[in-house]
């Protein structure tokens, strides 16, 4: 890290040809992971990397850069290098800067850097047990924990120098079954912004791998998906994938500022059906997804994006706010100091309804039950996507019958958003790692159950007759 002096020299130097704005992001990172794949044990060990990036901006002009030597010498070269897309009058000049310590959202009871690798392994070993001993079709087993200890900086032309900690922590469970030319993987990947308490307290591992063990043969032995127009019903937690892909990424002032979304431009527009409502929140205590201070220094935020079906705003971070005349909301985020920040989504959720799931399930004569969401794709553009189901099953009468294997759901955000007529009271957040323009940041997707009043169903079992 550098001293606040230190910062203010280095950001006057990238302001003498004329930038408006000047940012230094400093970080100092330690990245720890364990695999035990087929009962054989690798670690990474400590990782430690340690860089700056630097970004001037001129009105709507962003040039960016980053180094791994992190001193006054080398940062006032690199802004220089930088400044020198600019050449008009200097307009601004910084004389102090405040330090602050960044307010921690999150509680860490015991920290990853005091947490011995063996007690890693051996809370490992019971799950990735339990997977290879599950059933003899079982040919891949894998169980893993990454964590990463994170100190950051962030002085700029703001007048503020930040300091942030932050510690965060995942698991992950996988399987892959075979039989009779059929392959089938299962995951489960729990994390949260916490020490090695959280897996201990409150992710039983042994239980995680039985379903997701349980899951993957289940799915193995499933029949085809039939393919068709119908009601789906998609499940709580994991399924708000499609939400996050289909309809968080166009509602970032990345896309929205250039007008290359299907929402630009309308708030206080109907988007979605009258009963749902949508919001990302970055501080929520100890969420995978959440953040003290986004990576512009901002104070993260609960951000209301549909009220009622009514869009009220948008994903901001600063330079893109500027198109869009708007100061930004806490949601510049990027995956590293390598990365030029920008807006992203932290935990992005529709929020409860009134029924119950089993109302919904009820309600439903004929249909299909994605319990859960697999990748897919999705055009930030048109809105149009297609996304997996890991889990499927039919809906038959009312009730949920036989499971369904590679079952896929089609159709555009928008049309989605207005053919949703039951939402259950069931919210349930999940835990993934989102790519984008600014690297591969953490998230928490999440929703509770929803019905869409008919989709297009993609399989290979034929059409529903």
């Amino acid at each position: 890290m550098i001293n606040k002096n230190q910062a203010i020299r280095i950001l006057n130097s990238g302001l003498k040809t004329g930038a408006d704005y000047a940012e230094i992001y400093i970080e100092e990172k330690d990245t720890f992971s364990v695999t035990i794949e087929n009962g054989k044990v690798e670690s990474s060990g400590i990782r430690h990397s340690y860089g700056a990036g630097i970004r001037l901006l001129n009105k709507l002009q962003s040039v960016y850069g980053h180094t791994n030597e992190v001193n006054e010498k080398s940062l006032t070269k690199l802004i220089e290098n930088l400044s020198a897309s600019f050449n008009e009058k200097q307009c601004l000049k910084i004389d102090n800067l405040t330090t602050k310590k960044a307010k921690n959202l999150s509680t860490v009871k015991q920290s990853f850097s005091n947490t011995e690798d063996n007690n890693i392994i051996e809370y490992l070993k019971k799950g990735e047990k339990v997977l290879r001993e599950y059933d003899k079709r079982v040919v891949r087993t894998q169980a893993s924990l990454s964590y990463s200890i994170t100190k950051v900086q962030i002085a700029s032309t703001k007048g503020t120098n930040f300091l942030d900690y932050k510690e965060r922590g995942r698991c992950g469970l996988m399987c892959v079954a075979a039989d009779q030319g059929k392959i089938e993987t299962g995951f489960e990947g729990p994390g949260s912004s916490s020490g090695f308490e959280y897996f201990l307290n409150n992710i039983d591992i042994e239980k995680l791998a039985k379903r997701t063990a349980s899951k993957t043969i289940m799915m193995l032995e499933a029949k085809e998906c039939p393919s068709g127009k119908m009601p789906v019903i998609i499940g709580n937690g994991f399924g708000g994938t499609l939400f996050h892909e289909a309809c968080g990424h166009p509602l970032e002032a990345s896309s929205v500022s250039k007008n290359l979304s299907v929402f630009s431009g309308k708030i206080g527009q109907q988007i979605a059906s009258p009963i749902l409502s949508a919001i990302d929140d970055g501080t929520i205590a100890n969420e995978w997804g959440s953040n003290n201070i986004d990576d512009e220094g901002n104070k993260t935020e609960k951000t209301l994006l549909i009220e009622n079906g009514i869009l009220r705003d948008y994903l901001i971070d600063d330079f893109n706010g500027r198109r869009m005349g708007r100061k930004g909301n806490g949601a510049s985020r990027r995956q590293s100091y390598k990365y030029e920040p920008t807006s992203r989504m932290s935990n992005t959720y529709i929020c409860a309804g009134k029924s119950t799931p089993e109302e919904i399930i009820k309600a439903t004569k004929f249909g299909l039950y994605a319990k859960s969401l697999e990748g897919g794709q999705v055009n930030p553009v048109t809105g149009e996507f297609n996304f997996g189901c890991s889990e499927a099953y039919l809906i038959r009468d009312g009730k949920i019958c036989e499971p369904v294997r590679g079952a896929s759901v089609i159709g555009t955000g928008q049309d989605i958003l207005m053919k949703i007529d039951m939402i259950g009271n069931d919210l349930k957040l999940a835990q993934g790692m989102c790519g984008a323009a600014s690297g591969f940041i953490p998230v928490d997707v999440g929703q509770p159950t929803i019905r869409v009043s008919e989709m297009t169903v993609g399989g290979n079992g034929g059409e529903i007759k």
